[in-house]
């Protein structure tokens, strides 16, 4: 009798932005119209000693609607984090939100936590009233969020124009950020038949794996999460059907690629 393939786990690797830490199968993620988003932060250096900040949610808008990100990062010093260096960027918070045009985007601060050092000296960073919508980050373009493919959003915290001197010492947090927006991932998709084939759909790079199952109903399939590359597409159908693979499919990110209809022999 011919045996399924089993897949728990994978190597990881990197594959342009995107780092596989797992396998597991992607049921068409892409189906219920949601996309990944990872928000980081980065700094445009400011001459201080340091400027730590407490994040308490990063707020998105589609379609006139609030998407909050609950921080993920403790307080954590700006400065540490340049384009460049060995510490590029801090992930902030991550989650899913359903896909379409990012309109807007905001920085929430915690009321306390902000501080600033100069001079060897640390005191607090008191922001001006009214700013619990947070911060409004500006945006290059309004980006567009595809099904299934996973995005950065990349926060550049301008440290000289955030910090404001009051003239007796003290210093207002008046955040100027600019946001970059970047696919981190794309997708492979198609449909395979017939139905009653019920094959498993591998994508392979090398040595690692990812699949998903087809769906009974329709035969479609979806397989999200990939780096940037050269994939082979293996369909592995239950007995009385024959294994078929497809090689050279090229994966773009941010992109879609279709395989159209796939129809394996008995």
């Amino acid at each position: 009798m011919k045996k399924r393939i089993m897949y728990t786990g994978l190597t990881c690797f990197l594959a342009g932005l995107t780092i596989f830490i797992g396998c597991k199968k992607d049921n068409n993620s892409s189906a219920d119209g949601t996309t990944k988003v990872e928000i980081r932060m980065t700094d445009a250096p400011g001459n201080f000693d340091k400027i730590n900040l407490s994040v308490k949610e990063i707020v998105l808008f589609s379609e006139g609607k609030p998407y909050k990100f609950a921080s993920t990062a403790s307080i954590f010093n700006i400065l540490d984090f340049r384009i460049g260096s060995s510490n590029p960027d801090i992930l902030v918070a991550s989650g899913e939100m359903p896909s379409g045009e990012i309109t807007e985007v905001r920085l929430v601060l915690n009321d306390s936590g902000n501080t600033i050092v100069v001079g060897g000296v640390s005191q607090a960073l008191t922001t001006p009233s009214g700013q619990s919508s947070g911060w409004k980050v500006k945006l290059k373009a309004n980006p567009s969020l595809v099904p299934g493919v996973t995005y950065s959003l990349l926060l550049d915290f301008d440290a000289a124009k955030s910090i404001v001197s009051t003239g007796n010492g003290k210093y207002l947090l008046k955040p100027v950020v600019r946001g970059i927006t970047a696919a981190t991932s794309g997708l492979i998709s198609g449909t395979v038949l017939p139905l009653l084939s019920h094959p498993e759909v591998l994508v392979i790079a090398g040595t690692d794996t990812v699949g998903t199952i087809a769906d009974p109903l329709t035969g479609k399939f979806t397989v999200g999460g990939l780096g940037a590359g050269s994939y082979s597409v293996k369909f592995v159908p239950v007995v009385g059907y024959r294994d078929s693979t497809i090689t050279n499919v090229n994966v773009a990110l941010g992109q879609n690629t279709s395989l159209g209809t796939i129809t394996l022999k008995q």
